[in-house]
């Protein structure tokens, strides 16, 4: 069960176009610069999928950092000061900040459930953000990747989806996705009025594809472009 709090998720989606090797290596080294802050209580740095974004492929120019604060203090003092966000300032092409106030979540993200709801969570007329997380079961491997096309035909077909992209830890076992939304309606009708996402939904259940899985929703605070 959620409890209310002053937390902030925040991801960030750095582009490159020179600089790559070193894009890549800070998903190895990256993670010694971070371990260190008090106020950020989860994160994760995460490579993305090429193509429509759902791939084996991976996309070596696109990296993403997903931070989740204890509260908007910490998140833009990190922003405005830390070492290793400055890092990508000056080596990334270009830079996307996603601030978003979780609404609803399910599931684990290495053996926690990180999202809180805020304490004073305001809906208006927001996007909505849909982060998704799975760890692969190695015997589920071959089965779930052939559902992936058309996972991806699903969302691209979907009426009010404006972004999406294959995130993740580590490439074909564990999988995130991020999706951006014109909102809510969209997203449900999207859930529950889709056949081929049902058919995928069943599949997931029938064939048991995860170890560990969570679902989470989010509306969107803030869509910045700090850079590029």
């Amino acid at each position: 069960m959620n409890t209310r709090s002053d937390q902030v998720t925040q991801l960030y989606l750095f582009s490159f176009k020179r600089n790559k090797p070193w894009a890549f290596k800070q998903m190895g080294i990256g993670y010694s610069q971070l371990n260190d802050i008090s106020d950020l209580s989860f994160f994760r740095l995460l490579g993305t999928g090429g193509g429509a974004g759902f791939s084996l492929r991976p996309d070596f120019s696109t990296y993403a950092f997903l931070g989740v604060w204890k509260n908007a203090a910490a998140a833009v003092q990190f922003k405005e000061e830390h070492r290793f966000i400055q890092d990508y300032f000056e080596k990334a092409s270009s830079i996307r900040l996603l601030t978003l106030s979780n609404i609803k979540n399910q599931g684990m993200w290495g053996g926690q459930n990180p999202f809180q709801s805020p304490k004073d969570l305001v809906a208006g007329n927001k996007k909505v953000a849909i982060i998704t997380r799975a760890t692969l079961r190695w015997s589920r491997l071959l089965s779930f990747w052939r559902a992936v096309p058309r996972a991806s035909r699903a969302i691209e077909a979907a009426e009010g989806v404006y972004f999406y992209k294959g995130i993740g830890e580590w490439p074909f076992i564990q999988q995130a996705t991020i999706s951006l939304w014109d909102s809510m309606d969209n997203v449900l009708q999207f859930a529950y009025k889709s056949a081929e996402h049902g058919t995928i939904v069943k599949e997931t259940r029938q064939k048991r594809w995860y170890t560990e899985d969570l679902f989470s929703r989010f509306y969107v605070e803030q869509d910045e472009q700090l850079k590029g």
